[in-house]
This record gives C-alpha cells, sequence and structure tokens, in this order.
C-alpha cells in the first residue's frame, strides 16, 4: 500500500490539548516551553483515503513537529528548521512515501526546499491545491450570494508569498482589478512585473492594509501574521473574505461586528472514501485542509515527487493538482467560517444585512453543500 504523511503543530499552545488533555490544565508559558523540548512524534494514523476512480487505497500518518506558530517565527531560523527536518525524517521513519508540510512548516525559510534537501522523500507544501480550492470557494461564496465576479476588485492580503502571489496571478487572469499587500514594497513590485507580463494589467500596490481593503469587493488573506491583521471597520459592505492564513487573519469578533460580510475558511475538502484522522485537528470528521488533501492526492496518484515547493509555485501545477484531485474523487465540503459550517440561515443573515443598506429584504436559494473540483 502506498504511504504519506503530513506535519502538524499546534497554532497556539492550548491545541497541545487537542493530543494531550491534561494539557489544558498546565501554565500555557511553561507547556509551551516543555513542548519545544520534545522530539518529532507521530500523532495518528490515517486511514480509510480510496480513490473514487481507481479503487486504489491509501495510509498515511500525522507527525507533530512540537513548536507553535509563535515559536516557529520568533525562535532562530536554523533552529526551527532543524525541527522541522526531524519531523520529515520521522515520516521517512514510519514508511512515508511523500511527506506535506502543514501551517507555519510550509513558511519557515524557503518554503520547503531545505526541508526536502534534507530527507529521502519528496516533500510538498500543498500551497498548490490551496490555492485552487480557495478561489473555488470565491465562486462558491459569490453564487450562494448571488453575486456576479466579473469586473469585481480583489485585494490580496500576503501577496508576495506563494499562495498569495498565485492567488493574484490566476485572478488577473480572469479580468480582475488586482491590490497586492505585504509589508515591503519590493516583493510587491516583483510580484506585479509577473502580473503585468503575464495578464497585461498593473496591480496597485499598497503596504497599508486598511487603504487595500476599503473598496475590496473579494479579499483573500494569507499572511503569514501570528495576530489577526484585518479591522472590520476596514471592510466594505457585501465584501467576500477568504482567510486562508493559519493563525486567522480575521478575528472571529468581525463575524459578529460586520454581518454584511461574508467570511469563510479557505481550502476545506472531502477526502474520497471512508477516511479516518483518527486526531481532531479543528475540522468536521472526514474533512481536511487542502494541504493535506495535495499529499493525499499525489499518494493516490503515484506522483511521489516533491510538488509545492518553493514561494513561487507555477500556475500548471495548480492546474495539473485540480484535476489529479476531480480525478480521485476531492470535493469542496461546502465553507467554513470560524468553525462552523455555512448555513443557509448564515447565508441569510448576511444577504439581510447586506440589503439592509439599500432599505431591501432578500431571500435565497441555498446551493449544494459539496462541489466538485474540476
Amino acid at each position: 500500500m502506498d504511504t504519506f504523511a503530513f506535519i502538524l503543530h499546534p497554532l497556539e499552545i492550548r491545541d497541545v490539548a487537542r493530543k494531550f488533555g491534561f494539557a489544558k490544565n498546565l501554565p500555557e508559558k511553561w507547556l509551551e516551553s516543555a513542548f519545544s523540548r520534545l522530539p518529532a512524534f507521530k500523532i495518528s494514523e490515517i486511514t480509510g483515503v480510496r480513490s473514487a476512480d481507481t479503487g486504489k487505497e491509501v495510509k498515511g500518518w500525522f507527525v507533530a513537529c512540537p513548536l507553535t506558530a509563535r515559536q516557529m517565527l520568533e525562535l532562530p531560523e536554523p533552529y526551527v528548521l532543524k525541527k522541522i527536518i526531524q519531523a520529515a525524517k520521522k515520516a521517512e521513519e514510519l514508511g512515508a512515501k511523500i511527506v506535506g508540510l502543514g501551517a507555519f512548516t510550509s513558511v519557515v525559510a524557503d518554503a520547503g526546499i531545505s526541508v526536502d534537501k534534507a530527507v529521502g522523500i519528496p516533500v510538498t507544501t500543498g500551497n498548490s491545491y490551496t490555492v485552487a480550492t480557495a478561489l473555488l470557494g470565491i465562486e462558491h461564496a459569490a453564487q450562494l450570494l448571488g453575486k456576479d465576479l466579473a469586473g469585481a476588485k480583489v485585494t490580496v492580503l500576503g501577496a508576495s508569498g506563494s499562495i498569495g502571489k498565485a492567488c493574484a496571478r490566476i485572478m488577473a487572469r480572469r479580468g480582475h482589478d488586482i491590490t497586492l499587500v505585504a509589508r515591503r514594497r519590493g516583493p510587491l513590485e516583483e510580484a506585479a512585473d509577473i502580473i503585468r507580463s503575464e495578464a497585461g494589467v498593473t496591480p496597485r500596490i499598497e503596504t497599508d492594509i486598511e487603504t487595500a481593503l476599503q473598496d475590496a469587493d473579494v479579499v483573500i488573506a494569507v499572511t503569514s501574521a501570528v495576530d489577526a491583521v484585518v479591522d472590520g471597520r476596514w471592510l466594505k459592505s457585501g465584501a467576500i473574505v477568504c482567510d486562508v492564513a493559519r493563525p486567522r487573519n480575521v478575528a472571529r469578533a468581525i463575524a459578529e461586528t460586520r454581518q454584511d460580510v461574508f467570511i469563510f475558511e479557505g481550502g476545506v475538502v472531502a477526502p474520497p472514501g471512508d477516511v479516518e484522522f483518527n486526531f481532531n485537528f479543528g475540522f468536521p470528521p472526514k474533512t481536511c485542509y487542502a494541504c493535506m488533501a495535495e499529499t493525499m492526492a499525489l499518494a493516490l496518484e503515484g506522483r511521489f515527487e516533491s510538488f509545492s515547493l518553493g514561494r513561487d509555485l507555477q500556475v500548471e501545477k495548480i492546474d495539473e493538482i485540480t484535476a489529479i484531485a476531480a480525478k480521485h474523487g476531492f470535493s469542496l465540503a461546502g465553507l467554513r467560517s470560524f468553525e462552523r459550517a455555512v448555513t443557509p440561515e448564515y447565508v441569510e443573515r448576511v444577504l439581510r444585512a447586506i440589503a439592509a443598506q439599500n432599505g431591501e429584504r432578500k431571500t435565497i436559494s441555498y446551493a449544494p453543500s459539496r462541489v466538485d473540483i474540476g
């Protein structure tokens, strides 16, 4: 049986209690320090991933890299990279034929390239499929709201990173007015040059998030910030916000203070088969992040190669992994907003709040919750 592994780490130290229940009673600072001293370890075995096309089944493992998101950003890069490599080697030791990098393990240093060189199995960040499902989710959200995305103004937060840059390139090719946002202008100007040469349009560049968000119809948030960076007061009424980042770029409180904005998580996927992850990582049973799904899809396809690495994703590979996932039966598992499924009631609430701006009342016909990817 072909195999895969995926590296997880706690976004916040309290996430450790998902695996070790006793941890919830320990002081957070002490726990964070103690947990970081652990070696990489197996969290659980993943079973039941079966292709809808070929019937092939693969199994895998979750492997822990014991550092929080904050530690990955604040501790010396060589130390963090060493811990990630140790986790990848643990995956290799378990028998995985490919390993995926989750959350901040795909952000550190050169986005997986150094990890790939240090281990004997292929490595992928899963970022290509994350882009694909985020953009599909935006299309689905627009359908739910009855919006036409033609001519929509799209703002990408974290546009100098691999996921953000790829999203911006694809949306520019689709004819959207693009605003690129990041902390430093230099990388944004490089991204803008690429978009200009590919799509024939010149994106707007901003380093101030508030300014960038005020006229955005669609927001793709994918910065590597540890804390939320989006203030609800900056968002346009009726905006669609796809928060791909983990930890989140959009604070939970915005869901209550700005009910006229549609906020959802990017990349929530249902793998094919009767999947059991045997670990609660915060998603409903039998669903997962898109980056996890990319690793599984490659295993089902027998493509044991380093697929999504580095800061510059290839649009051709995004198309390729989309086709591979569709072939094997991966699907977008509806949409989720702050750990809850997007329901007809949620959509109706957003539509009513938007309509209230014009003194109208609207009703909806809710679309199916599962969307084929292809």
